[in-house]
C-alpha cells in the first residue's frame, strides 16, 4: 500500500555547473518552466538569482543556481539543504572552473547525491562526448562523489531527457 500523495517526500535538486553550460535550458526542457524571470537575466542571458521549477507528478523540485563566479554566493544559498545536485557539463567545454567550485561546495556541504547531464551533446562528435564524460567522471572521483547516472543530453532534439 502506498502513502497518500500529500505524505510523500518531495526531493529537492539543485543545479551545479559553469556559466553557459545549459543548466537553465535543461530545467526548462524538463519542466517547461523558465527559471530566468528577471529582465536582467533575459537581457544578459545568464541566471543572476535562484530560479525554481518542479515536476509535481514526480515529486521533484529544482533550484536553478547561477553559474557565474561572481554569483557563487547565490549558488551556496541555493544548495543548502538539497537532496542532491544535477551537475551540468557542456560537451563542447568539459569541466570548467565554476564546475569544480560548485562541486567543492557540494562536498563541503556533504551533498552526496549527484546526477550528471552532459549538455549540448548535439554540438560535438562521439569522441568529444567521451572526453567530456571522462573529464567529469575523474573530477567527481577526485572529490569522492559517485554519480548515480551520467546522461548525455541535448535540449534542441530532446536527447537524453527521458532518461534524465
Amino acid at each position: 500500500m502506498t502513502a497518500p500523495a500529500e505524505t510523500l517526500r518531495r526531493v529537492v535538486i539543485a543545479t551545479a555547473g559553469h556559466v553557459d553550460h545549459g543548466k537553465t535550458s535543461l530545467i526548462r526542457a524538463l519542466t517547461g518552466t523558465d527559471t530566468d524571470r528577471l529582465p536582467d537575466e533575459k537581457r544578459r542571458g545568464i541566471s543572476i538569482e535562484l530560479g525554481f521549477a518542479e515536476l509535481p507528478d514526480a515529486g521533484i523540485s529544482f533550484i536553478d543556481v547561477p553559474g557565474h563566479k561572481k554569483l557563487v554566493h547565490a549558488m551556496i544559498a541555493g544548495v543548502g539543504g538539497v537532496d542532491g545536485v544535477l551537475v551540468c557539463v557542456a560537451a563542447d567545454d568539459g569541466v570548467m572552473p565554476q564546475t569544480r567550485e560548485h562541486l567543492h561546495i557540494c562536498k563541503l556541504l556533504d551533498i552526496r547525491g549527484a546526477v550528471v547531464a552532459i549538455t549540448k551533446a548535439d554540438l560535438v562528435d562521439d569522441e568529444m562526448l567521451e572526453l567530456a564524460e571522462a573529464d567529469v567522471r575523474s573530477t567527481l572521483e577526485a572529490l569522492g562523489i559517485e554519480p548515480s547516472a551520467v546522461v548525455r543530453t541535448a535540449v534542441t532534439d530532446g536527447r537524453g531527457l527521458p532518461e534524465l
